[in-house]
């Protein structure tokens, strides 16, 4: 973590977070890929016990509004949401033979999914999270 960067946790307050595809690519513009991402919030929120108060999903980024989680903390949440999400999203490589890289070069590289890390706004108050409720929709 860069040394200017603090995540606060541990004060029980909701967690405004975005999250970017990589180099702002549309990840979510079809209804499919959307339908698809939204299962993983649910089955991490199950797995870690935190609250969905508020989300939207865009073209090419997220927005979350999230309590703490009981187990883990909310950095350990998005990793396993990330990766999750690039999992089922990206598209799958078939094993490839060997002996092909001679004929075609080398394979393309694969993009990831995520830009790296995600923005973290502590909400601390009513009125901030009725802003961030309204910013969403």
């Amino acid at each position: 973590m860069p040394h200017d960067l603090h995540r606060f946790y541990g004060a029980n307050n909701l967690h405004f977070i975005t999250c970017s595809c990589y180099r702002r690519r549309q990840g979510f513009r079809s209804a499919k890929s959307r339908d698809r991402f939204l299962a993983i919030p649910e089955q991490t929120r199950l797995r870690y016990r935190f609250v969905v108060v508020g989300y939207v999903v865009m073209p090419e980024h997220i927005h979350l509004l999230l309590s703490e989680p009981k187990i883990g903390n909310l950095s350990k949440v998005m990793q396993v949401l990330k990766q999750r999400t690039a999992r089922v999203l990206l598209p799958k490589r078939r094993p490839s033979d060997p002996r092909q890289a001679n004929l075609f070069g080398e394979a393309p590289e694969r993009l990831p999914f995520w830009q790296a890390r995600f923005y973290d706004f502590n909400v601390w108050t009513a009125s901030k999270r009725v802003e961030k409720l309204n910013y969403m929709h």
